[in-house]
């Protein structure tokens, strides 16, 4: 499924294009994707027409666009809102599942015969434009949600500065990208998880964005083993395994993403090139970079692990005291 790479590169795209815009017109086309919405599509539609949209912002994997609250300078103008006094209340809230795309077209142009949702906007500058969901299983949804104050005080997530979170994102840990992010109560929390370092990555409550593809990735860079028990690691381990995530999802970010086949693209429908980055995840049997030996792929979770058995060594070191 999409990682915060590929779902940053969405809000990327979709930032400018929805900032300041006016939804005109809502088109449900397949009411399985409001399963998180709490109410019928005729609600989801009533809420959203007319709204003024104040930009997209992005926390992990999750995506959300504020509304402007209702009586606002920001109605007419999103530059005028105060992010102390003004803060929205509601948001559209996309999670794009294992196949979601959201895509930027030209309103005349033909819908995907895919498209489960969409939404007509006015932009002051850009004019008409349409945004598509587009979702070929239908595990990614939509939804209008309230936003909830920040448990911290500091912004939600990247793109906008308001200390909001939409409900169903509250319980969703910083990601490692995150200004805010707090590198000592998570290098605590991982040493205290009880379970196994691969498992605890892929723990969105405590830390977001990272799946299958980038736990990889940063745990054969770090030279630690997906079934490494987190109790045994150093204080020292796990800020170069931090390190060694942060490293490999802005990389990841400067090549668009990581795209497999046309599911995972930009808000224009481009693939990202990290897949020829790539020095563990998908590899086996491969020679492994730094050592030569073939990469191996392990069952792991409904899923696979990819690492080097000779440089990834499971360490029986002492769990570490606290």
């Amino acid at each position: 499924m999409p990682e915060l790479p590929e779902v940053e590169v969405v809000r990327h795209g979709l930032h400018p294009a929805v900032t300041g815009a006016t939804i005109t017109a809502v088109e449900v086309l397949d009411e399985r994707s409001l399963k998180r919405h709490d109410g019928p599509a005729e609600d989801f539609i009533e809420r959203l027409t007319g709204a003024r949209l104040l930009g997209a912002v992005r926390r992990g994997k999750f995506l959300w666009v504020p509304l402007a609250p209702s009586g606002s300078g920001a109605e007419t103008d999103p530059s005028r809102l105060d992010a102390a006094t003004d803060a929205p209340a509601e948001a559209l809230v996309a999670h794009l599942g294992m196949s979601g795309q959201v895509l930027l077209r030209d309103p005349a142009a033909e819908a995907a015969a895919l498209t489960r949702i969409r939404f007509s906007l006015t932009h002051p500058q850009h004019g008409p434009l349409r945004v598509d969901f587009v979702d070929q299983r239908i595990f990614g949804s939509m939804a209008v949600d309230a936003l909830l104050p920040t448990r911290d005080g500091a912004a939600a997530g990247y793109g906008l500065p308001f200390a909001s979170i939409p409900s169903q994102v509250a319980h969703i840990a910083r990601d490692p990208l995150d200004p805010a992010f707090d590198e000592r109560a998570f290098v605590r929390r991982l040493q205290g998880k009880r379970t196994t370092v691969k498992r605890a990555l892929l723990d969105q409550t405590l830390v977001s964005g990272i799946g299958n593809i980038y736990a990889d990735e940063a745990l054969w860079a770090a030279r630690v083993h997906y079934d490494q028990p987190t109790e045994t690691l150093s204080t020292r381990k796990a800020r170069e395994l931090l390190e060694e995530v942060r490293l490999v999802l802005r990389r990841a970010l400067d090549e668009g993403g990581t795209s497999f086949d046309a599911q995972y693209v930009n808000v224009n429908g481009a693939s990202g090139y990290f897949s020829h980055s790539l020095r563990a995840y998908g590899q086996q049997g491969k020679p492994c970079p730094r050592c030569e030996r073939p990469i191996v792929r392990e069952q792991f979770m409904n899923r696979g692990s990819h690492f080097c058995p000779r440089c990834q060594r499971i360490s029986r070191g002492r769990s570490v005291s606290r």
